[in-house]
C-alpha cells in the first residue's frame, strides 16, 4: 500500500461542520483577532503622543512615555492569568463561550479607554482607569488568540487545517492595519483637535467590529472536538472513574509545554522587535521621520494578507514543520544583512527592510504556530495548554527581547550587531523547538494523548 493510499485509509474524518458554520467560525476568529491586535497597536502608537502629556501631565515627557508604556505593560503581566482561567473554562464548558465573553471585556475596555476623561478633568483618577481598562483588556485578550485558533482549527476540514488556522494571523494583519492607517490619518488634524477628540475615534470605532463580530460569534457552532470530549467526560464521570488533576496533567505535558514554548518564543519575540523596539531604534539612530518605518509595516502588512494564506495552505501540503523552519531559518540569516542595510540610511531601503519582515516571517510564523500548536496537544487540556504556552511565552520573549536589546544598545552604542544577536538568539528559541517538535499534519484532534506521545498517519 502507497504512503498515499494508507493516509487517506488512516486519517481522521473531516468534523461535521457544515460551510456555513465553518464560514461564521472564520469570520468570528478573523474579527476576534483582529480588535486584539487594533488595541495593541493603538496603545503602541498612542503611548507617546497622547497618553503620555494627558494622564500623566506632571512628569518629565521621558518619565510620561514610560509611565504610559508601564501601563500598557499591566495588561501583559495579567495575560497569562486571564488565559489560564479561561483555558480551564474553555476545556471544562466549551470554547464558544469563552470567545463571546473575551471578545465582549476587550471591546468594551477598548472603548472605554476612548471615553476617558483626562489627568485635568478627574486628577489621578484617570490613570487610575487607564490601568484598570488595560487589565480588563489583557485579562480576555489572554485567551483570545489562543480561543479562537482552538476553536476553528477543531472545526475545520482535516487537510485545511493549516489554510484555516492561518485565519487568525490574517486577524493579527488586518487590527494593524486599520489601526495605523486611522491613526496616520487622524495625526493630520490640527494639533489642538487631535489632542481633544481626534485620538479617541480609532478607540471608540471599535465598538462596531466588538459588535459585528459577537453578532457572528453569537452564531457560530460549539466545537465538535469539544463536544466529543463532553461525551467521553461524562461517561467516566458515570462511571466514577478518579481522574488525574490539572498538575498531573501538566507534568506529563513537560515535553510538549517546553517545545511549544520555543516555537512561541522564536515566533513571538521577533513581533515586538520589530514592530516595537526597532521602530523606535531606527527612527533615533537614522534621525529618519517615524513615516519611513511605518509605511514599510504597512506595505509589510498588505503583502501579508496574501503571503499568510499561500503558506498556511501550503503547511497542508507539506507540513507545518518545514514551513516554520523555513521562515526561522530566513529570519535568522536576515539578521545581519538587515541591520546593514538600515545602516545605509536609505529611507526606501529601509521601508523595504521592515516590509519584508512584516510581510514574510512574522505573519507567516504565526500563521503556522496557529494550526500547529493546536494539533500539538492533546484534546482533554488543549485550551488551557494553549493559551498557557501563548501567555508566557509572549510574556518571556515578547517582554524580555526588546529590553534585552535596549539595554544592549544602550551599552554598547554606535552599532548594530546586539540587535541582530538578540533576532537571532530568539529565533534560535523557534528553530530547536522546531526541529524536535512532531509533524502534527491530519492528527486525530480527539485524541486525549499530546503529539509528542504518538504517531499519526501523515507524519
Amino acid at each position: 500500500m502507497s504512503m498515499k493510499t494508507r493516509a487517506q485509509v488512516t486519517s481522521p474524518p473531516d468534523p461535521n461542520v457544515t460551510r456555513p458554520e465553518l464560514r461564521r467560525a472564520a469570520w468570528s476568529s478573523w474579527l476576534g483577532s483582529s480588535l486584539e491586535y487594533m488595541d495593541f497597536t493603538l496603545y503602541t502608537l498612542a503611548s507617546a503622543l497622547v497618553f503620555g502629556p494627558l494622564f500623566f501631565p506632571n512628569e518629565t515627557p521621558a518619565v510620561a512615555l514610560i509611565s504610559s508604556l508601564g501601563v500598557y505593560g499591566s495588561g501583559f503581566v495579567v495575560r497569562p492569568i486571564g488565559g489560564y482561567v479561561f483555558g480551564r473554562v474553555g476545556d471544562k464548558h466549551g470554547r464558544r463561550i469563552v470567545l463571546i465573553v473575551t471578545l465582549s471585556m476587550m471591546g468594551i475596555a477598548t472603548m472605554g479607554i476612548g471615553l476617558l476623561p483626562t489627568y485635568a478633568q478627574i486628577g489621578i483618577w484617570a490613570p487610575a482607569l487607564l490601568v484598570v481598562l488595560r487589565l480588563v483588556q489583557g485579562f480576555g485578550a489572554g485567551a483570545e488568540l489562543a480561543g479562537a485558533s482552538v476553536l476553528l482549527v477543531e472545526s475545520s476540514p482535516v487537510r485545511r487545517r493549516g489554510l484555516f488556522g492561518a485565519i487568525v494571523a490574517m486577524g493579527t494583519n488586518s487590527g494593524i492595519f486599520l489601526a495605523t492607517v486611522l491613526w496616520t490619518l487622524l495625526t493630520l488634524l490640527p494639533d489642538d483637535a487631535f489632542l481633544s477628540w481626534g485620538w479617541r475615534v480609532p478607540f471608540l470605532l471599535s465598538i462596531v467590529t466588538t459588535f459585528v463580530a459577537l453578532a457572528i460569534r453569537t452564531k457560530v457552532r460549539e466545537s465538535p472536538v469539544f463536544e466529543e470530549a463532553k461525551e467521553r467526560r461524562a461517561e467516566v464521570a458515570a462511571h466514577k472513574v478518579e481522574q488525574p488533576s490539572i498538575l498531573v496533567e501538566a507534568r506529563r505535558s513537560t515535553r510538549s509545554f517546553l517545545l511549544a514554548l520555543g516555537i512561541r518564543m522564536g515566533e513571538n519575540s521577533a513581533v515586538y522587535l520589530v514592530k516595537g523596539f526597532m521602530v523606535g531604534w531606527v527612527v533615533t539612530t537614522t534621525g529618519l521621520d517615524s513615516a519611513v518605518v511605518t509605511t514599510g509595516i504597512m506595505i509589510g502588512t498588505v503583502i501579508g494578507f496574501a503571503t499568510v494564506p499561500y503558506f498556511g495552505k501550503l503547511s497542508d501540503k507539506v507540513g507545518r514543520r518545514p514551513v516554520f523552519l523555513g521562515f526561522t531559518l530566513f529570519q535568522i540569516l536576515f539578521a545581519i544583512p538587515a541591520m546593514l542595510l538600515i545602516e545605509t540610511g536609505n529611507p526606501i531601503v529601509i521601508a523595504a527592510v521592515f516590509a519584508v519582515f512584516v510581510g514574510g516571517p512574522l505573519p507567516n510564523l504565526y500563521g503556522v504556530e496557529s494550526s500547529w500548536l493546536v494539533e500539538l496537544f492533546g484534546s482533554k487540556h488543549r485550551y488551557t495548554f494553549m493559551t498557557t504556552i501563548k501567555e508566557v511565552g509572549s510574556v518571556v520573549s515578547g517582554g524580555l527581547a526588546p529590553v534585552i536589546a535596549a539595554s544592549l544598545v544602550a551599552v554598547i552604542t554606535d552599532t548594530w550587531w546586539p540587535v541582530a544577536i538578540v533576532l537571532i538568539l530568539f529565533a534560535g528559541c523557534g528553530l530547536l523547538g522546531a526541529l524536535f517538535a512532531p509533524e502534527t499534519r491530519g492528527r486525530d484532534l480527539t485524541t486525549e494523548a499530546d503529539a509528542v506521545d504518538e504517531r499519526h498517519p501523515l507524519q
